[in-house]
């Protein structure tokens, strides 16, 4: 299956905390576009969080983030990985 690497812009002043609780409800849902969130990963003070996904396509991922209340900035495939 394809991967993703989606981005979040906007997002100063998030804690741990935060990250897991988007994560967790994104994990919660997935399955219904069959999406796998595999890591995510943020920068608090510049305000940017990045999310590796498996997914049949970019606009399965962008559903699941708009459902849980964070939708994505970008959503780019990652075709090549070493």
């Amino acid at each position: 299956m394809p991967e993703f690497m989606d981005v979040h812009h906007n997002m100063k002043g998030l804690t741990k905390e935060d990250l897991k609780a988007a994560h967790d409800a994104d994990l919660a849902i997935q399955g219904e576009e069959n999406v796998v969130f595999k890591s995510a990963w943020a920068d608090p003070e510049a305000g940017v969080v990045y999310c590796l996904s498996e997914a049949p396509s970019a606009d399965a991922v962008r559903r699941i983030h708009e459902r849980t209340g964070h939708p994505a900035d970008e959503v780019h495939p990652v075709p090549l990985a070493v």
